[in-house]
């Protein structure tokens, strides 16, 4: 049988196979001979055992994973953001969009409390960019139709900065996922040496990975992107990345960069370079072999 891990916890993985309640599984040894750990997320071929449960034979081929959360294949990162207080640093969502495309999955950039403040101007930022943003408000309601419309049928992570309103948008988009954290967080409690485990909820018609209760996807403990790397996780770059004069740019300040001339010329925004240049001269001070741990 084929089906996605949709919960991991004490050593077993749930298995949704569409037909009826999650599989609990335990993983073959030979997965571990492999240092193979099933995620979250995983597509997996299962066993069905005598006694209900399962045994997980085999992990298929992964299109991306993250370690914090560990899970996989996730389709969509959900960037929650404000204009109004707290505001949220334009680095902030460069950063995790660059991880976003890094990883492999589509960025899609949610400016909450739109009935505060519309950040009319970053939202016009990101969209020439190429990205898709949207202006929603978990208070009144206001685009919580086209977000719900873009997490259906995909695998979404949700993060974003401190009081953006994560956990009051997902709530406002599934009705019974307020109780899901409840119960959740009141079973495994906070304390120094519980163990959070990891799960998807459906939630407008869609999964969300992990729950605002215990965390939202931690930038600051994702991989470093290589800095060779790195250009290709800014969308906009994409054209010019082939015309500037000297083979190896690295887009920062070498002279006949296509880039930097498209920043002079304001088809690539100033903010988005200089998140660039920032998060380069970064990649730059990390060791090569961290670099290199997807």
């Amino acid at each position: 049988m084929r089906g996605q891990i949709v919960k991991a916890l004490s050593g077993f993985y749930y298995v949704d196979t569409g037909e009826g309640a999650p599989i609990p599984c335990r993983g073959r040894g030979k997965l571990r001979h492999r240092r193979l750990t099933p995620l979250v997320g995983d597509r997996v071929e299962i066993t069905r055992l005598e006694d209900g449960t399962g045994m997980v034979d085999a992990v298929l081929t992964r299109k991306n994973e993250f370690s914090r959360p560990a899970v996989a294949n996730i389709d969509q990162m959900v960037i929650v953001c404000s204009g109004a207080v707290p505001v949220t640093d334009p680095f902030l969502i460069d950063r995790m969009a660059a991880m976003a495309e890094w990883k492999g999955c589509e960025p899609l950039i949610v400016f909450n409390k739109c009935d505060l403040e519309r950040a009319e101007e970053l939202a016009r930022l990101y969209r020439q960019a190429g990205f898709s943003a949207l202006q929603v408000s978990a208070g009144t309601g206001e685009g919580l139709d086209a977000l719900a419309g873009a997490i259906a049928g995909k695998v979404s992570a949700f993060t974003g900065n401190s009081g953006v309103g994560k956990s009051s948008i997902l709530n406002a988009l599934g009705p019974d996922f307020r109780l899901q954290v409840g119960e959740v967080s009141e079973k495994l409690g906070r304390g120094r040496h519980t163990t959070r485990h990891v799960e998807l909820f459906p939630v407008a018609g869609g999964l969300v990975a992990d729950t605002p209760g215990f965390s939202a996807f931690d930038v600051e403990q994702m991989e470093a992107i290589p800095k060779e790397e790195l250009a290709t996780a800014f969308r906009e770059f994409g054209p010019y990345l082939e015309r500037c004069r000297f083979q190896g740019c690295a887009h920062v300040k070498e002279r006949g960069c296509a880039v930097r001339e498209a920043v002079a010329e304001g088809t690539i925004a100033l903010s988005r370079h200089r998140s660039y240049v920032r998060l380069y001269e970064q990649a730059k001070e990390i060791p090569e072999w961290e670099t290199r741990k997807k």
